[in-house]
């Protein structure tokens, strides 16, 4: 599972799995589901980050910054 913060595009991706992507679908605006062949939700993107929450700084724990964009690593 990995989680992409891009700040500068004011977005929020988060990948479940490494499945390949063969369909998305807006469920709202803004929010975008990411699913694989078996019709599984494999990613999730959110748009406009900063409207939906004043306090979105992803925890420093395991990430590398990279031209504005945080990676982290989300391990069970």
């Amino acid at each position: 599972m990995k989680l992409h913060v891009d700040k500068e595009a004011d977005a929020l991706y988060l990948r479940l799995d490494n499945s390949a992507i063969v369909e998305s679908e807006e469920v709202s605006p803004g929010v975008a589901l990411d699913s694989n062949e078996a019709d599984q939700v494999v990613g999730i993107e959110m748009l406009c980050l900063s409207k939906r929450s004043s306090n979105l700084n992803p925890p420093p724990w395991n990430s590398r910054q990279r031209n504005r964009r945080t990676t982290l690593s989300l391990r069970r």
